[in-house]
């Protein structure tokens, strides 16, 4: 246990609190390996369709650089240029040069990674769906005595 979390004093937890982080930590659990096995269903790495959905769902654009997508996935820089050297070798993702930077290159969905990626999402947003009392936590409310400021 942490130094900080000793000195936050959390609030007591109840039964029913257990049981919703069981439940979530459950229906997260349940999620991934569904997704897993779909996704290897359909020829791919789980990180594969990550970075497919990473690049679709990039904040105001429909591209990234490596660094960009390093932070998204929360990998190392050189594992997602091997990521991206093994999509783009599987034609689910084309490299472009940066406009702007010479020095940098923009990911981007090839069509045929396009297609695989909404035909996989699809999936997932329907899982979702089936999970959603699972992954649905309560409105816990703050604790008054953690917000009060110290008055020692």
């Amino acid at each position: 246990m942490a130094a900080n979390d000793e000195q936050a004093g959390p609030a007591a937890l109840t039964k029913e609190d257990f049981e919703a982080l069981a439940r979530f930590r459950f229906g997260i659990r349940r999620y991934l390996r569904f997704s897993e096995e779909t996704v290897r269903s359909h020829g791919l790495a789980p990180q594969q369709y990550q970075l497919l959905l990473a690049l679709k769902g990039f904040p105001g654009r429909e591209w990234a650089t490596v660094r960009e997508l390093a932070d998204r996935l929360q990998l190392r820089h050189h594992s997602v240029v091997e990521l991206v050297n093994r999509a783009q070798g599987q034609g689910l993702v084309e490299r472009v040069p940066h406009p702007e930077d010479a020095r940098a290159v923009r990911v981007q969905l090839s069509p045929d990674g396009e297609r695989v990626l909404v035909r996989l999402s699809a999936l997932h947003r329907d899982e979702l769906r089936r999970l959603h009392s699972t992954l649905a936590l309560p409105e816990w409310q703050d604790d008054p005595a953690a917000s009060r400021p110290d008055s020692s």
